[in-house]
């Protein structure tokens, strides 16, 4: 009986180690329970029970040739970039199937919807219209519920390439579309141009109103300077007038004493000089220049009425 419980033990020992795994990292565990494909969290799972898919991005590149408005076809290059979406894993299962190529053949379908809306997209411009960031706008606005739809979740879309399949068509769009870049250019360079001109005619004006208004203050500070000039040369003549009628009154009250008290006359310096002068000439009259004495004063008839006599007295002596 022992042998027999040890038995069961080791086959179901054996069974386990055969039948169950260790999930991996990048790895998405699913399981079907009532109709629904559901994924396993745990980190254990049963080998022949459970269906294992990676968790990880799938890069589509699809060419294809739809038409503009005109029936003018065109080349179409774009990328798409899918991973699973856990939330809608049994979508993805419905879509894909049941095998390790679910999110490829997925991917796949969502390949030919794309395609579609890329050729309703198309038909409704014209070639000179279509652009591949309208085209991948567009795109992205009506995939929006991809993920329910398919299981997948779309990581990125590019449209690689855009152009007609005519080449002469793809050559003269290319021409127009260098002549509209070399108009914008000038455009823009004439708009620079201009923009250029007006600043330094801006320059230009408030230059000439600052040295306009620096040549202002100029002449004002200038004017200040002439009153300040005048002002001072008014004063200084004031003075000087001040002095001279101090002057004019001290040689007038002189004059007076001089009048009332000749024989003060001798005391005068210059008096004194033309005494001694007079001294040395023995027979000859004395002439005297009075030049720092003005002509026609009272104090010039005083002298000559004083020098006569002195004269006079010096001729009688001898």
């Amino acid at each position: 009986m022992d042998i027999l419980i040890i038995t069961v033990i080791v086959i179901l020992v054996l069974l386990i180690i055969t039948e169950y795994r260790i999930k991996k990292l990048g790895q998405i565990i699913l399981y079907e329970s009532n109709g629904l494909v559901k994924y396993r969290k745990s980190r254990f799972y049963p080998k022949h029970f459970s269906l294992i898919i990676p968790n990880t991005t799938y890069t589509l590149t699809s060419t294809l040739e739809p038409e503009a408005k005109g029936k003018i076809a065109l080349n179409v290059k774009f990328s798409v970039t899918v991973t699973p979406s856990i939330n809608n894993i049994s979508q993805l299962i419905k879509i894909g199937g049941w095998g390790k190529d679910a999110l490829i053949d997925a991917a796949k379908e969502l390949d030919v919807i794309l395609q579609g809306k890329i050729k309703e997209y198309t038909e409704n411009y014209e070639v000179e219209e279509i652009k591949s960031e309208s085209i991948a706008n567009s795109l992205r606005e009506k995939l929006s519920n991809i993920n329910s739809q398919l299981g997948l979740e779309i990581i990125s879309l590019t449209i690689q390439s855009v152009e007609p399949a005519d080449k002469k068509i793809a050559d003269a769009i290319r021409q127009k579309e260098a002549s509209r870049i070399l108009e914008e250019t000038e455009k823009n360079n004439q708009q620079v141009r201009i923009q250029t001109a007006q600043i330094k005619l801006k320059a230009d004006e408030e230059i000439l109103n600052y040295e306009h208004e620096l040549e202002m203050k100029r002449l004002h500070l200038k004017e200040i300077e002439e009153e300040k000039d005048a002002e001072l040369a008014l004063k200084k003549l004031n003075e000087q007038v001040k002095r001279d009628k101090i002057k004019l009154d001290i040689d007038k009250e002189e004059m007076g004493i001089f009048k009332n008290n000749p024989e003060l006359l001798l005391l005068t310096p210059q008096v004194a000089r033309l005494a001694e002068a007079s001294q040395n000439l023995k027979n000859a009259k004395t002439v005297v220049s009075l030049g720092d004495i003005e002509n026609g004063s009272q104090l010039v008839k005083i002298l000559k009425n004083f020098l006569d006599g002195l004269l006079n007295q010096t001729t009688n002596k001898k």
